[in-house]
């Protein structure tokens, strides 16, 4: 895959925008219009595109692709595909082996990469991101609660609790994690893509 031209680079980010959580969206634009850091990844380095379950990072996953000219891998995908194991009950039934699988999956995959990360890769191995360029897609409370509400598909992390109180409990947890793990904010990478050339 190729370096985007400017004008296909205006485009994604156009389209990346328009993908993120409506709510936080006219926020992010906003920001985008004023001076601050333009982020990209070193050549070679490794994309990791993380965040909340729900946040958006598959569907950011091509975008992203594209801005950077490198096609992506969607860890959880390929966790299923190489263990032949749906990632839904796995994670219900062996959690402790699952953390372990993906955190040793992304670990052997070759540098240089983009990768969408689960939900809860950032809160259980900050430091397997040592050394990468990780991506956090945002998403607000609300946005987060009506999303995992409306997909009854998705694991419970918490049975024990009521749902809304696992949602709450599991988000603002994650969120104090997050904030101790070196990212990078979707806004600063999207200015880095329209004031930078960007080399894959």
């Amino acid at each position: 895959m190729s370096a985007p031209s400017a004008e296909e680079r205006k485009r994604l980010v156009e389209q990346t925008l328009a993908s993120v959580d409506p709510r936080l969206a006219p926020g992010l634009r906003e920001a985008l219009a004023l001076p601050g850091p333009a982020l990209l990844p070193k050549p070679g380095q490794t994309v990791a595109i993380a965040g909340h379950r729900s946040a958006g990072k598959t569907r950011l996953l091509p975008l992203v692709g594209g801005l950077l000219g490198r096609t992506g891998l969607d860890l959880d995908a390929h966790l299923e595909r190489i263990h032949g194991r749906p990632l839904r009950r796995w994670v219900v039934e062996a959690p402790a082996e699952f953390r372990a699988a993906e955190r040793n999956t992304l670990l052997e995959l070759p540098p240089g990469g983009l990768v969408s990360l689960g939900g809860g890769f950032l809160s259980h191995h900050a430091d397997a991101l040592t050394g990468l360029f990780t991506l956090l897609v945002p998403i607000s409370f609300d946005t987060y609660r009506e999303r995992l509400l409306r997909d009854r598909t998705r694991p419970r992390l918490r049975p024990e609790l009521s749902l809304e109180d696992e949602l709450s409990a599991v988000f603002h947890e994650r969120e104090a994690l997050h904030a101790r793990v070196p990212t990078v904010a979707l806004v600063d990478f999207l200015r880095g893509c329209l004031t930078t050339e960007v080399l894959p």
